[in-house]
């Protein structure tokens, strides 16, 4: 189903001299930022009839207005799937996904997501878009996702994460033995032949930086703490094979797996059977949108990881 927006507003002289999109922002709360940016460049919402830049400057007086079609989220069906519940309040709920479930319903995953899931735990989140959804994990990517239960929660939230006040830190095992940590600053976009990936691409390519430290070397592997930046699609994982550290495990950028010299018959079976990216989204900080109180959560490894790195501890010595 669609629902019809149509909104109009009347730029007061108090916002003389701001960009439309913050000029937007204010004048139509009930919607993020990105969502309001997005519609000034589709032209559905116009100033004095005239489709205008977000960045544009406006003088005050002028008439906005808003008239769209938005897709309603009561076309997916509500799931009763568990839920690791980290935290929980009126405006937020906090997640420690497991590897294996899907975000969000797509091509081939209709049913059997989180958001799914989220509409059963939760019937008024069809209200809210993406049912509250505002980031994503990769499918086998385990750890913490943040969803909001409001409307006015989800576009702070998205705010936040445009304004990239949201801190994500993650940890990973890649393969190779780090000398030390480091930043990767390049650009990604979608690969130019296989659509699925995404690679470095100083052509088209958006920013994205991510941080990483070493938690722990091993003799060929080693133990990373990543701390994103931004937060485009496989960033983690392609940001580490770039620079030659792939992800244990990940089909999609690490290629066969890495078996030491002299590995035991467990390490290798262990290698060879990690069937996810190594990787877990270990720290969440974010500004509270009821409070402006600075949170934080935190969980540890899921038990493949953890596993992982007993095994690699017990080949080391």
């Amino acid at each position: 189903m669609a629902e019809t927006i149509q909104l109009h507003a009347q730029v007061p002289d108090d916002l003389r001299g701001a960009r439309l999109d913050q000029v937007a922002a204010q004048l139509f709360p009930d919607y993020s930022r990105a969502r309001l940016q997005q519609w000034i460049k589709e032209g559905v919402l116009t100033v004095d009839g005239e489709v205008k830049k977000p960045r544009d400057k406006l003088i005050g007086g002028e008439q906005l207005a808003l008239a769209v079609e938005v897709e309603n989220e009561e076309r997916w069906e509500a799931e009763a799937i568990a839920l690791d519940i980290v935290y929980e309040d009126q405006a937020l709920l906090v997640i420690n996904k497991p590897a294996g479930l899907v975000v969000h319903p797509g091509a081939g995953n209709g049913s059997g997501t989180l958001l799914n899931a989220i509409l059963h735990h939760y019937p008024d989140s069809a209200s809210v878009p993406r049912a509250g959804i505002v980031h994503r994990l990769d499918k086998d990517t385990s750890g913490l996702m943040v969803v909001a239960k409001t409307l006015a929660a989800q576009n702070h939230l998205v705010n936040q994460l445009q304004d990239r006040t949201v801190h994500r830190e993650y940890e990973a095992v890649c393969m190779g033995r780090m000398t030390g940590g480091g930043t990767v600053d390049e650009p990604l976009a979608r690969h130019p032949k296989q659509r699925k990936k995404m690679a470095v691409s100083a052509i088209g390519g958006k920013e994205a930086i991510t941080h990483y430290r070493v938690i722990q070397r091993y003799g060929h592997h080693t133990h990373v703490r990543c701390m994103l930046e931004t937060g485009r699609t496989h960033q983690i994982r392609v940001h580490m094979a770039h620079i030659k550290y792939p992800l244990v495990g990940d089909p999609m950028y690490a290629g066969r797996p890495r078996i030491p010299k002299g590995a035991s018959n467990e390490l290798i079976d262990t290698l060879r059977g990690f069937g996810r990216q190594a990787l877990h989204a270990r720290r969440l900080e974010l500004i509270h949108p009821d409070t402006d109180e600075e949170i934080a959560w935190e969980v540890d490894l899921p038990a493949d990881m953890q596993q992982l790195l007993v095994v690699l501890n017990e080949h080391d010595s």
